[in-house]
């Protein structure tokens, strides 16, 4: 495009990762684009804010791209083509190129160095300031349609903006009906469904246990392949933690066509099995029979944990070892290994509530996250029918999809 050319217009929706990054890319690589971010809120980044407890899970330290599309339940395949263009090493680079240095944690969720959110927000909005990219908030879509090679974007309060490039970064949306404003844009949406959500046991007796810590347990929902492995935390609504989360993320669509009412099955030791447990139970009976089972923590469990599964089993506080009878012992056993839970019901966190669901990936083009129904049309972040579990993989979806947008459209 020569400079005797008026400026074309690139419109991004939506103020979140995603579209900051493909904002700020596309302006730094075409000066002569002019650059729109809109915003239905007073707010931009707000779950960049209140990602990872404040501190911003930026991305994780996987740099197989295989493996890291392996971690989107729904857009593995999709994913894993767009990694090949912009991945981990690309948004750590990315960041630290900014003057954002990024520290890596033991289960590989990478977070800035000086683990506050502020900082990724700060830098974002350096970069809107620098490329001459324009705000504007409390601004939400109607509608919008292609018009003579453009696209007509009509917001609530009657005005209407016309743009030569339009990204949808707008997030995902918890009910269908969210999507109507899409509607002439003529894609499918997958009915969303939420993601990323604990499980609730209402007035289950372990509930008492709040606030305790289990590093790997391994749950299973019968009648189903769904199973996972890691820190388990019991709440007073139930049970959440990363083992959990990720085991909702996988099981999105099939729990919610159960309504949330499923049994599950707790390993407290990890994978142990029944038999491993029944034979080190008859050592210690062998070995220390006169110490009393109550202060003998012999898997080293939670101590609260450890008092609640005894009481459950049927053990008394004074027994012994050498007292314990086989049918406590055999419950004691399945409780440490089969600990079956009835949930009904789910919380979500609504600052990082994730969705299932979105603009079907048949209709978009990975390669460039253009449309292949209208030209000049491309989608970043959580608006697709792609998410992460939890760890940093939904941002990296967010800053793979904005780049390679806002590379498409600059190069045009």
């Amino acid at each position: 495009m020569s400079k005797t050319e008026s400026k074309k217009t690139l419109l991004v929706i939506g103020g979140g990762a995603a579209g900051f990054f493909c904002a700020v890319n596309a302006a730094r690589m075409n000066p002569l684009l002019r650059v729109i971010i809109l915003e239905k809120s007073s707010k931009v980044l707000s779950k960049v804010k209140v990602s990872g407890g404040g501190r911003c899970n930026v991305t994780h330290a996987c740099f197989d791209v295989q493996e890291l599309s392996k971690r989107y339940p729904r857009g593995e395949h999709f994913v894993r083509k767009a990694f090949h263009q912009f991945f981990t090493k690309d948004t750590i680079q990315w960041f630290e190129e900014r003057g954002v240095r990024l520290k890596q944690e033991p289960d590989g969720r990478m977070f800035p160095v000086t683990d506050s959110s502020q900082t990724i927000i700060d830098c974002l909005l350096r970069e809107v300031n620098k490329y001459h990219v324009e705000l504007l908030l409390n601004r939400e879509v109607k509608q919008l349609k292609p018009e003579n090679e453009q696209w007509e974007i009509e917001l609530g309060n009657t005005e209407k903006i016309i743009a030569d490039y339009v990204c949808i970064a707008s997030g995902g949306f918890p009910k269908l009906q969210q999507f109507d404003w899409l509607k002439g844009t003529d894609h499918r949406i997958v009915a969303p469904v939420p993601s990323l959500f604990t499980f609730n046991m209402p007035k289950h007796p372990i509930t008492e246990l709040m606030g305790v810590v289990v590093p790997e347990a391994t749950i299973k929902i019968q009648s189903t392949k769904l199973k996972n492995t890691g820190p388990l935390l019991i709440t007073h609504w139930g049970l959440s933690g990363p083992c959990v989360l990720k085991l909702s993320a996988w099981g999105a669509r099939e729990l919610q066509e159960r309504n949330y009412d499923f049994i599950i099955n707790v390993n407290w030791l990890n994978d142990a099995k029944e038999q491993e447990i029944k034979d080190q139970l008859q050592l210690i009976r062998n070995t220390k029979g006169a110490q009393k089972i109550a202060n003998n923590n012999l898997f080293h469990l939670p101590n609260r944990l450890w008092a609640f599964l005894l009481q459950q089993a049927g053990v008394k506080d004074e027994w012994r070892w050498a007292d314990l009878p086989s049918k406590e012992q055999n419950k004691l056993v399945q409780l440490l290994c089969n600990h079956e839970f009835q949930v009904k019901g789910k919380t979500t966190f609504k600052e990082e509530f994730v969705t299932a669901g979105g603009v079907d990936l048949k209709q978009v083009d990975a390669n460039t996250m253009q449309s292949k129904l209208h030209p000049n049309l491309f989608f970043a972040g959580e608006i697709l029918d792609v998410d992460g579990i939890t760890g940093g993989f939904n941002f990296q979806h967010a800053w793979t999809s904005g780049f390679i947008a806002a590379k498409t459209i600059a190069l045009q």
